[in-house]
Formats: C-alpha cells, structure tokens, sequence
C-alpha cells in the first residue's frame, strides 16, 4: 500500500502545495447496500464498514488532519429495525474491545458528541472509559458522533442562551453566531473544512448543520466498506484544488 502523501500528491495541482483540511467529517453511508450486492445480512455491511474506520483513521493521521469526525449513529438511526440496532450497539462494544489498545498505541484521542448515555449505562461507561484512557493521545482526534442529530444540538445550545439570558448572565441583544458556535459539541475543536459522504446519497442528514456552512463538501458513489486510504487521498486532492472564498469573491 502505498504512503498517502504519496496519493495525495498525485492529485494534487502542478507544482502547488498540499493543503490539508484540519477537521474533516465524514457521513459513513452503504453499509447495507454494500451487504445486500454480496447476498449478506446487513450485519455483514456494518463490520466491513468498521474495517474501513480503522483504514481511515490511519489513514487521516498519516495525511496530517488534525480531527476526524465519523457519523456512526444518527439520532434517526432508533427508527431502525430493533435487530439491526442491537447490531450495530453490538458492533460498538466489539470495536472498543478490539480496537482501544491500537487507538492508545498509535496516538489516536478518541472524543464523543451526541448523547451516548441514549445506548444504556453499561456501553455508555465503556465509552467514557476508552475516551479517559486516550485523553493523552495528540496525534489526531476522533470524534465519533453517536446518537447525534444536529438540529437537536442546535435546540440545546439555544436553551442554554435563553437560559443564560434569562438569568441576566448576558443580553439577549448580544448573542451572536460566535455565542451559538460556542455553545455547540464541536466548539473546541477546529472549524470544520472538509464534509464527505458516501454511497452516492446527496445530502447531510441532519449531520453538523451549522459546523457544515461554509465547509468543503464532497459526495462519493462509493459505497463505505469500499472506502479506503486512495479514496480518502482523492477526497483530501480535490479538497486542495478548491479555492475557499467564504462567500467573498
């Protein structure tokens, strides 16, 4: 397998400079479809597509992100079959068992946002748990968005200004976009630069709303257990090719 500055540069503009998104998310989308064209349950899909956080997440270190944001389970997602959510808690508390240690081992500081207490007490421990024992880790951040939906991220950061405001802590007339911001999950990490999505679906699915206004969005046909690192490479190519204006001219 080849480096993947390597795969980068390949894509990358005649004699310009690689530019690396510093936060990058990512909506993990097909792994039932990817399950269904091989006639497997979709259980199949969901492990292979946990293979391809594992690529990823090397895979967005070696490039030099700094955070690396996964959809792995939408507030949305309670509208699923009760097997197939009980497959992918199940997949969780798999992938924490066997991935904790690599993640420790190779610098990787594992963050929440959502609200995982929604999955019980006892996977929700075991989350805090895996994010206390890499809180020391700084070579990239994963953020893993579980139980997340963002209008209801942007519902409680509003309560909270109301209430705020209520108890005359600050003035209604003050709050501002940088307020709202600094009352989101995401706020203490970089702006968010870079969106992908997978499996050919066009749209963000409630998924950082606000964090996604002036981020770079990429929509791939390929389905997410197919996702790995000269995927990713292309993605971060065409992030660099791009010019970000921020709506100015």
């Amino acid at each position: 397998m080849r480096p993947i500055a390597q795969l980068q540069s390949e894509g990358a503009p005649a004699g310009g400079e690689l530019r690396v998104p510093r936060h990058v998310a990512i909506i993990m989308d097909g792994n039932g479809r990817w399950a269904a064209k091989r006639g497997l349950p979709r259980v199949a899909g969901h492990r292979a597509g946990a293979e391809a956080v594992r690529t990823t997440v090397r895979a967005a270190a070696e490039a030099g992100v700094e955070v690396l944001t996964l959809y792995a389970f939408s507030s949305e997602n309670w509208r699923r079959s009760a097997e197939e959510v009980s497959d992918l808690t199940g997949l969780m508390r798999f992938y924490l068992e066997r991935e904790l240690a690599s993640l420790e081992k190779e610098g990787v500081r594992l963050e929440l946002i959502g609200e995982p207490e929604g999955f019980g007490p006892d996977l929700a421990a075991r989350l805090e748990a895996a994010v206390e024992r890499t809180r020391g880790n700084d070579k990239i951040t994963l953020v893993m968005a579980l139980n997340y939906g963002s209008r209801g991220e942007m519902a409680t950061a509003t309560r909270r200004l109301a209430e705020r405001a209520k108890s005359g802590e600050i003035d209604p007339a003050a709050i501002d976009e940088g307020m709202i911001a600094a009352e989101l999950q995401t706020a203490r990490w970089p702006e968010l630069d870079l969106l992908i999505r997978t499996s050919g679906e066009v749209r963000l699915s409630n998924f950082l709303l606000w964090q996604a206004a002036y981020a770079e969005l990429i929509f791939l046909d390929t389905l997410w257990p197919d996702f790995d690192q000269a995927v990713f490479a292309d993605a971060l190519a065409q992030y660099g090719r791009r010019q970000r204006r921020f709506g100015g001219r």
